[in-house]
């Protein structure tokens, strides 16, 4: 989304209502100076893309957001994420960049998203480190080497 484009629809989800072209204009023209025609083309393009759905009234359209902003910005994140060839990295480098406010913001998150269930047993699915798994496995095979029946294809008697 281009800059005009993003200024007029940081409008449509402020408002969250049905919009014409005319107070768009009227909003953005305490900032910059712009044609009515310019509003209407980008207002236009939105709806092309998808973004904006619009309703005849009269001879002029009410426009509406097919979405919300936090939306726009989670297809952003994932589209920049997608298209990285190591994504793991992608996101350890984005969350290095993360204030601490927008760290506890995506803890929160992760907990909505998860549920009350899934995060009471996160802790027992975290990764081990190579010494934990190491650790876990010995005795496992050990047991194997004195009992060889209790080994995958055996008999298990």
């Amino acid at each position: 989304m281009g800059e005009l484009e993003d200024a007029v629809m940081t409008r449509v989800w402020k408002w969250n209502r049905p919009v014409t072209v005319r107070e768009v204009l009227e909003d953005l023209q305490q900032e910059r100076s712009i044609a009515y025609t310019t509003v209407m083309t980008v207002l236009d393009n939105l709806h092309q893309k998808g973004w904006v759905r619009r309703e005849a009234e009269g001879r002029a359209y009410r426009y509406e957001a097919v979405s919300t902003r936090a939306a726009y910005a989670a297809a952003l994140m994932n589209d920049a994420w997608s298209q990285s060839d190591n994504p793991a990295a992608a996101l350890v480098a984005f969350f290095g960049m993360m204030s601490e406010e927008q760290r506890h913001a995506l803890r929160d998150a992760v907990r909505i998203v998860q549920g009350p269930e899934e995060t009471r047993e996160a802790p027992e699915r975290r990764p081990e480190a190579p010494q934990q798994v190491a650790r876990r496995q010995e005795p496992r095979e050990a047991r194997q080497e004195e009992n060889p029946g209790s080994a995958e294809g055996g008999d298990g008697r």
